[in-house]
């Protein structure tokens, strides 16, 4: 490559840089996903349970019933309030409770005597995850209190004793992942936009054939997009990393933020080729929305941040093997989760490159034949 080629890119990018800061919604685009966003990605969907309302119809009115009914206690339930069995229904209807603890009569007798009572949970489940997650804590505190209970009869401790220890994350905080998460769907999100309506704006406004009659290649004209909305994007990942996950949010990186920032770089060189294929493929701004659409949500699902990848379908792993999101989203979470280092993830940098050199050619091929298209 010689000098007056990488001179060429450089100036080429100024422009796009240039170009970028007279536009405020995307100026406005970028800020609001690096900060904002992140909040409130973050905040706003609690992957804990907080203040859930509860009831309790305690037909026992024993001491261990009692005891259950104190140990429902905030932050992750509301202080429970006491109804009577009609009143199940006509609460739980009108959303006044989520949950409601069913305690039958002679409950604790007939613990004593040898017999199994069942307890009743109803749980108002139009709200899944705290459905899902609230039922398994009211589980779990009703059991444990019935065997603390029962401890000083038992004749003999249990053969077993299960202790789990969570790593890299003790107190199974959300925050932790959200914050994080929605900072690496924004790179792609964010990176794909730009360099596609870069493409696009060229080609509107007229611009495009005012390139193709200077001294300039069709690669230099992509390098160039390429680098100066990366480093757009960069910035604002380095932004929202330092800042708004680790002071805002108080989210601990166990790993090194520049090697962190070295993969998203190499990642951007990936999802920016993505960006201007669908640029090529698109003759309009709407086309190339919907075009973004089905390209960054299965990007963004399948690629292990929203869930872990091993409980999808093998052929959706397989086939999301060719997208460099897998790689960048298992990563970054080796690095900024678990403190991984070069030596654990280079083999992730060697995929992002190939399939981003794959995206690239790819692209370029594509911006080739725009530029034939362009010029007949």
């Amino acid at each position: 490559m010689s000098l007056r080629t990488l001179a060429n890119i450089y100036r080429l990018g100024v422009k796009e840089l240039r170009s970028l800061l007279s536009d405020k919604v995307l100026l406005l685009l970028i800020v609001w996903s690096f900060s904002g966003a992140i909040y409130e990605a973050a905040t706003g969907v609690s992957q804990e349970l907080h203040n859930a309302p509860v009831a309790v119809v305690d037909g026992d009115r024993s001491p261990l019933s009692q005891r259950i009914v104190d140990a429902l206690y905030p932050p992750y339930f509301k202080k429970p309030a006491i109804i009577t069995e009609a009143e199940i229904d006509p609460v739980l209807d009108q959303g006044r409770y989520s949950f409601v603890l069913v305690i039958p009569p002679d409950f604790q007798r007939d613990l004593n005597a040898g017999r199994h009572p069942e307890l009743q949970l109803n749980v108002d489940a139009t709200i899944v995850s705290q459905a899902f997650i609230g039922s398994s804590y009211i589980t779990n505190i009703a059991a444990g209190e019935i065997a603390a209970y029962l401890a000083p009869n038992r004749q003999s401790a249990p053969a077993i004793r299960l202790t789990t220890r969570a790593r890299f994350n003790p107190n199974l905080t959300g925050v932790w992942f959200g914050g994080v998460m929605e900072a690496i769907n924004n790179v792609t999100m964010l990176t794909i936009i730009l360099v596609g309506a870069a493409f696009l704006r060229e080609r509107e406004h007229g611009t495009l054939e005012h390139l193709l009659v200077m001294p300039l290649t069709p690669f230099e004209i992509m390098a160039a997009k390429v680098w100066a909305n990366g480093l757009a994007v960069l910035i604002g990942v380095t932004f929202a990393l330092t800042v708004v996950v680790q002071q805002v949010l108080r989210v601990p990186i166990a790993g090194s933020v520049p090697l962190f920032l070295a993969g998203a770089a190499l990642y951007l060189f990936s999802a920016a080729s993505i960006g201007i294929f669908l640029g090529t493929l698109a003759r309009s701004m709407p086309q190339l929305g919907l075009l973004i659409i089905l390209t960054i949500i299965p990007l963004q699902l399948l690629s292990g941040g929203a869930t872990p990848r091993e409980s999808m379908p093998l052929p959706v792993q397989d086939i999301m093997l060719g997208a460099p999101t897998t790689y960048f989203v298992k990563l970054a979470q080796a690095i900024l989760y678990r403190g991984a280092g070069l030596d654990v993830v280079w083999p992730d940098l060697l995929a992002i490159a190939a399939i981003g050199l794959v995206f690239f050619g790819g692209a370029l091929s594509r911006f080739r034949r725009a530029v034939t298209q362009t010029q007949r």
